[in-house]
């Protein structure tokens, strides 16, 4: 939800034009932007305040190296190491199967004795797959999921099967550019005060009808990402959700004022922003809370379709993309 993947020859343009060597990505996601700066040459901070997200980076940005090797993968897609059952207990009848539970745990059982960016590679990987058999990607829908079969593939497949080919996906992705890469899970009000030659920003969109709880959207493969270590599960609800992380930026009330704070925050250095026609605040209400702290700002419209809607008619996915470019 949100993936900046479509929109990334778009970015590219963006970065290049302003230039510089450092970048911080402070709502990294999927990590693909943050992928894109290291193939430009920046020296990347990702951040997230989700876990999983800087796993994915450490996997894909700071690894400049190190890939799975085929006896690592036949060894997690291979006999449980021990007879940890949490992920089969827990989540039965909810999204998958329980041969698909079982490989998560006997995964877990390999991947808790890795260390370093071979467990990162591993978790990612992991992580990728259970997303893409989960229809629609997103842990908010459960039971009997047969309405959303749209015949593709990847919801025929196993867990195991979809393992295989995503750890094959991030062995191909590990190349080696830049220097200093970091990773951070923090919420970005969070971060260290320091100055980057750019700052990408895509927090998440408040849309007038809807919520923007990430937390509620992705919360199993929050879990999955560390077995659940730590975490208090809502045992309650009907998909055994975590509990939601609320910022400033969950809130039309609040929005604005963590727009400000945001542009405050990184006032020295270039801010590229991405934000979309349908949510709130509006174009006109960005462009004066940037021009507070930015005397040089520029908007990009892109036409965009998102990928995440309740049919393939939905208009609400229609809408342009805003790209803010603050000098």
């Amino acid at each position: 939800m949100g993936s900046k993947y479509k929109l990334l020859p778009h970015l590219a343009e963006a970065f290049a034009d302003v230039g510089g060597n450092t970048a911080l990505d402070a709502f990294s996601g999927s990590g693909v932007v943050s992928y894109l700066l290291k193939q430009q040459g920046y020296s990347v901070h990702s951040n997230d305040y989700l876990g999983f997200p800087g796993i994915v980076a450490q996997a894909s940005v700071v690894n400049q190296t190190v890939k799975l090797t085929a006896t690592d993968i036949a060894r997690i897609t291979g006999p449980a190491a021990d007879d940890r059952d949490f992920i089969r207990r827990t989540f039965e009848g909810i999204y998958y199967t329980p041969g698909d539970l079982e490989f998560l745990d006997a995964a877990w059982s390999h991947i808790a004795t890795m260390r370093g960016h071979k467990r990162n590679l591993a978790v990612a990987s992991l992580c990728l797959a259970a997303a893409r058999k989960q229809p629609r990607g997103v842990f908010t829908i459960s039971g009997d999921l047969s309405h959303y079969d749209d015949g593709r593939r990847d919801l025929r497949m196993s867990l195991r099967e979809h393992f295989v080919a995503r750890a094959a996906d991030y062995n191909a992705a590990v190349f080696k550019a830049g220097a200093g890469h970091e990773v951070t899970s923090v919420e970005v009000a969070d971060l260290e005060s320091r100055r980057y030659d750019v700052v990408y920003l895509d927090p998440p969109y408040a849309p007038p009808t809807d919520d923007n709880d990430y937390t509620k959207r992705f919360h199993f493969l929050e879990g999955l990402s560390r077995y659940w270590v730590g975490d208090t599960i809502m045992a309650q609800t009907k998909t055994h959700k975590l509990p939601k992380r609320v910022t400033k930026f969950s809130s039309k009330r609040t929005i604005e004022e963590g727009f400000r704070d945001l542009f405050k925050r990184f006032h020295d250095s270039t801010l590229v922003l991405s934000y979309s026609s349908n949510a709130l605040p509006d174009r006109e209400t960005l462009l004066g809370l940037l021009r507070e702290f930015k005397d040089d700002v520029e908007v990009r419209v892109i036409p965009h379709t998102y990928h995440y809607g309740t049919h393939s008619t939905a208009e609400r996915r229609k809408v342009d993309e805003y790209l803010f470019i603050g000098r």
